[in-house]
């Protein structure tokens, strides 16, 4: 769904799905797809900590960033009452999101699945009449499923942000300069005071940090990267910032440079 809103228009869309996430941009990388859509952050669940991850280590940089309002919906077989279904099943945070509703059906058995959409492929694929999946409306005209009840998510504002990500070789015609957002990673000296230089750095270059993140660094335990979204309203302002913290840091990574959804 995200796929379809951000890059429908440029026409001839084909989207091919992937098991997981290092998946996705493995086929980025060997240039077996143009480009790859992957979510980043819930407003209700938080970040995708793998993906911070992987945009770290791969070839790769944000080109875009779209938010896709999550609504989720109880979808079974035609025909199925709610009364008949004794289990449902969707990917955990879905599950997470829907906490309210499920605590309010006792008597059902929630089930993890690999996916959402891909709850309602298993039951209608399988017949499974005593099963329900927890998914979005389109799932259930993709695969022929009917929604039993709409809108089960425990908050109405629920959002998913999305980045478009494509391999560092490939550049996407920019539209209107080259944006007002940029995401970055970066790791300071194990010090203290270092990562409140790093920020006053920011702030003193002129630009709005809207998101700070931290992952660990594998094989030095209590050792992190950064991970920062900050907004600016000039480009001097975001050259600024990159210049402050590379003199500080000990590494720094653009991960990507964009228009603000």
């Amino acid at each position: 769904m995200a796929t379809v809103e951000m890059l429908e228009s440029a026409g001839g869309l084909e989207i091919v799905a992937c098991a997981v996430s290092a998946q996705v941009l493995a086929k980025v990388i060997a240039g077996e797809v143009d480009a790859a859509v992957l979510p980043i952050e819930n407003s209700l669940h938080g970040s995708v900590a793998e993906h911070y991850d992987l945009l770290l280590d791969l070839p790769v940089h944000i080109e875009r960033e779209s938010l896709l309002r999550i609504r989720h919906n109880v979808i079974a077989m035609p025909g199925v009452k709610l009364q008949e279904v004794k289990r449902v099943m969707s990917h955990p945070v879905a599950l997470s999101q829907c906490r309210r509703f499920l605590a309010s059906h006792p008597e059902w058995e929630v089930v993890p699945f690999y996916d959402t959409a891909g709850s309602v492929k298993r039951l209608m694929a399988e017949g499974l009449r005593d099963a329900a999946g927890i998914a979005p409306v389109l799932a259930a005209s993709e695969y022929g499923a009917e929604v039993m009840v709409a809108d089960i998510e425990d908050h109405t504002e629920n959002y998913t942000r999305f980045h478009l990500v494509r391999r560092d070789d490939s550049v996407l015609e920019k539209a209107g300069g080259d944006g007002n957002k940029m995401s970055l990673a970066f790791a300071i000296e194990h010090r203290p005071g270092t990562l409140v230089a790093a920020l006053q750095r920011l702030a003193k270059a002129g630009v709005d940090l809207t998101k700070i993140e931290s992952r660990p660094v594998p094989g030095r335990p209590w050792e992190y990267v950064f991970y920062v979204d900050v907004r600016f309203d000039s480009s001097e302002k975001a050259e600024a910032a990159l210049i402050a913290l590379r003199e500080h840091c000990r590494m720094v990574k653009v991960l990507g440079r964009y228009w603000a959804a």
